[in-house]
């Protein structure tokens, strides 16, 4: 079965749109799952201690643009908690911390603890795989350390039979998600700005 999952959308529509249709082009039998942070808090995680009863409209950026584009199954996000708090509303209560897909579990990655330098330490988890995002920096991690390997876009990473933590990049300002084939034990880090450089690249040509 193959997968794409994508996180940290941030309510940006113009990227949003541009990863679905290149999930759409490059891998249309995938299951869609978004990785939370769908939305985008306006309200800062400091104001958020003292400030409820908001308006969904004053908390968040929310348009019918963009909630259309949100077809697919997702976790929530830090984003998602903050608005939850600041405005009293469930809607985002229904969206599950963490969801289980063949051979890897999904989760945001505030969880975790992060270090100065954006780098996490993983809660222990039974799943080989762990795909997250939160820092927007796509990456291979192994025993809570960045594998040193040079990301190639397209380029399917076989996978040895070791637990590994997968970091699916934002959608939001990189336009990356990550396509995982649980039967081949594969990922591959995509990114939809090298399809449309490529794209303009050929036009001026």
């Amino acid at each position: 079965m193959q997968y794409a999952l994508l996180g940290d959308l941030h309510s940006n529509i113009e990227d949003t749109r541009a990863v679905l249709a290149h999930i759409q082009e490059t891998a249309k039998d995938a299951i869609i799952i978004g990785l939370g942070d769908l939305y985008e808090c306006t309200v800062s995680k400091k104001k958020a201690q003292i400030v409820s009863g908001l308006s969904l409209q004053k908390a968040a950026i929310v348009n019918n643009d963009f909630e259309n584009l949100l077809t697919f199954p997702s976790i929530r996000g830090n984003q998602e908690e903050r608005i939850t708090r600041v405005t009293g509303i469930e809607r985002f209560t229904k969206l599950p911390e963490t969801m289980e897909i063949e051979g890897a579990v999904l989760m945001h990655g505030h969880q975790f603890k992060w270090s100065v330098s954006w780098q996490p330490t993983f809660p222990s988890f039974k799943k080989s795989l762990l795909f997250f995002g939160h820092s927007h920096e796509s990456g291979l991690y192994h025993g809570n350390k960045k594998l040193p390997i040079r990301i190639r876009f397209g380029q399917p990473i076989v996978l040895q039979d070791k637990q590994y933590g997968i970091n699916v990049g934002s959608v939001v300002d990189h336009r990356e998600w990550c396509l995982y084939d649980s039967e081949k034990r594969t990922v591959t880090f995509m990114c939809a700005s090298v399809l449309e450089n490529v794209r303009l690249h050929h036009r001026v040509r």
